[in-house]
């Protein structure tokens, strides 16, 4: 199974053209959209968002609850890519109540949609002792930084923006 990262492209269509051509333009099977609301997309969107949050808390609170806007770009890219009769599996998190969904592409192309959260506490109790006895899996690795909590709101504008290759921060009490 190939995997694709849309951060080794130029943009949304350059991925989805090389994807077409590596399944004879059908399309995957089955595309995984993993990101949610923080995906890059709509500048209106991104626009809205930040007007709630400098609303006082009375009156964004209700506004963001009931008219959220998520950037659906990831997910209308899943949209795009997924053959006829596919299945989009959605574990990234959204939280608007107003977005529209496309529902006749998704109807026209007959596509399955599989969402939720991970039910992982039935398996945590399990993996736990994979994770911490002397790191078998080497989850270790897959810090691309570590940073003191100081420097918390630098970590968190460097991993929005994917500067420095930042994939996955540490913050370090």
């Amino acid at each position: 199974m190939e995997t694709y990262d849309l951060r080794s492209f130029d943009d949304e269509k350059e991925l989805v053209a090389a994807i077409r051509d590596e399944t004879d333009g059908r399309g995957p099977d089955a595309v995984i959209d993993a990101v949610g609301t923080e995906a890059h997309g709509s500048a209106a969107a991104k626009l809205a968002q930040q007007a709630t949050a400098i609303m006082p808390r009375k009156l964004s609170g209700p506004l963001a609850e009931r008219f959220s806007i998520d950037r659906l770009a990831a997910l209308y890219t899943a949209i795009d890519l997924v053959r006829r009769g596919g299945t989009i599996s959605l574990s990234g998190v959204y939280g608007g109540m107003a977005d529209p969904m496309p529902m006749l592409t998704l109807f026209d192309k007959q596509i399955q949609m599989r969402m939720g959260q991970a039910n992982v506490r039935r398996w945590s109790d399990d993996i736990i002792p994979y994770l911490t006895d002397e790191d078998p899996l080497g989850v270790e690795d897959f810090a691309t930084h570590r940073v003191p909590l100081s420097q918390a709101p630098h970590a968190y504008e460097m991993f929005q923006r994917k500067q420095d290759g930042a994939v996955k921060v540490l913050m370090q009490p």
